[in-house]
């Protein structure tokens, strides 16, 4: 038991509860002694804080978290009347305890719902409370108090915040840019020239797209936190989807010589969805011709078996081209590494990139590509890492695993 801290009545024979909230509800009208083999909760171990009131208002309860939460002192809580142990007030600026009145309203009450309220000094607390009662209608036995940090939901909103914020300023340029070029055609079509009709038509359909992609990541970015993702899996040729979209970047006018693709064949299945590894590869790729240098490299092999790491391999000697099965057995999945030769990703900065809004420069975008690569990955039940490359820059590799449908395996 921590100093200054009172033991509540413990509540033996019943699960533990996980927070202090299912305490007050383990409580109500449980008074079962502590055994050895039944021992009984104590306060201090919950992650919650936990106040607790007596049927004269005496707090006899205030454990560790409750001390932490709120900065009161234990010691001089324990005894105090409640609305002085804990003085909180709404936002409004009024007495929590003198509006609900726990030991003197309607006797119909069993609980307070959960609600923001503040401590003297302006420290923000959630606060639950529930009241403990002998029998039905009867006077109050006890008030349990929960008290939670609000850290957590301020993380939360900030996140959400962050989100909306980056979200209309990454449309505010496009649909300015689309405003502007329509309105000026219709205002003016006859003056331009059919060339001029058509840059101007050509930069619409640009920042449109930009858009639809913008919206697209927002889409994929709640149906991974909500754990909706959805796969359309079939067989996938990683090695063609890989040329088809350094065939894309060529015709942008990169130079091809920029480019080189190493495929370890012959590679095992892959069945996955192919306009997911698409945006995988797409984002990947992009991220290494805008922030890296140099040539880009993607390197596609099977994937060792996950005891043994491809550096293992390396130093072993590796597998020559053209040989599936390892020395392990068959391959774990697939593994594609996108790397370049830019100054990389400081080793600072490493444990942030698969983050929400880290960029890895100034050169633009929302921050949220590597998030959504993850989360696909991820889905796939596959893995990704980032690490330095051997020529200096940034090296992406994940692997996907084999994945078959069920009904060609049965």
């Amino acid at each position: 038991m921590a100093v200054g801290t009172s033991r509540a009545p413990s509540v033996g024979g019943a699960r533990p509860p996980d927070t202090a909230q299912d305490a007050a509800s383990a409580g109500e009208g449980a008074r079962v002694a502590a055994s050895p083999s039944s021992p009984g909760l104590d306060p201090d171990d919950l992650p919650d804080g936990l106040v607790v009131a007596d049927a004269h208002g005496r707090v006899v309860c205030f454990n560790r978290a409750a001390a932490r939460i709120t900065a009161i002192n234990a010691r001089r809580a324990l005894g105090s009347p409640l609305e002085t142990a804990l003085p909180l007030e709404d936002l409004d600026g009024r007495r929590w305890w003198a509006l609900t009145d726990p030991y003197g309203g309607l006797a119909t009450r069993t609980a307070q719902p959960e609600r923001n309220l503040l401590l003297p000094g302006g420290r923000e607390v959630l606060v639950s409370a529930r009241y403990v009662r002998a029998r039905p209608l009867g006077p109050v036995d006890r008030v349990v108090v929960c008290l939670r940090d609000t850290q957590a939901r301020r993380r939360t909103e900030r996140s959400h915040a962050e989100l909306i914020a980056t979200v209309a300023h990454e449309l505010r340029s496009p649909l300015t840019s689309v405003k502007g070029f329509t309105a000026t055609l219709l205002a003016k079509w006859e003056r331009f020239t059919d060339d001029q009709k058509r840059l101007m038509l050509e930069t619409v359909d640009a920042d449109a797209n930009r858009v639809t992609r913008l919206i697209t990541e927002l889409l994929d970015i709640s149906r991974i936190d909500a754990g909706r993702m959805e796969l359309r899996r079939q067989p996938v040729d990683i090695a063609a989807a890989a040329a088809r979209h350094i065939q894309a970047h060529i015709a942008a006018g990169r130079a091809p010589d920029r480019f080189v693709v190493k495929v370890h064949r012959p590679l095992p299945g892959l069945w996955a969805d192919p306009d997911k590894i698409d945006q995988v590869l797409s984002n990947l790729l992009e991220n290494a011709v805008r922030h890296g240098a140099g040539t880009v490299t993607i390197e596609i092999a099977p994937a060792p078996a996950k005891d043994q790491s491809p550096q293992d391999r390396s130093r072993r000697g590796g597998t020559p081209p053209g040989r599936a099965e390892h020395a392990d057995g068959p391959p774990e999945g697939t593994m594609i590494t996108v790397s370049d030769e830019g100054p990389g990703i400081p080793e600072e900065s490493v444990n942030r990139v698969f983050t929400r809004f880290w960029r890895g420069s100034t050169r633009g975008g929302t921050g949220l590509g590597l998030y959504i690569v993850k989360g696909i990955v991820e889905v796939h039940g596959g893995r990704i890492t980032v690490g330095r490359a051997p020529a200096g820059g940034a090296e992406f590799r994940f692997m996907l695993p084999v994945a078959a449908p069920a009904y060609l395996s049965q």
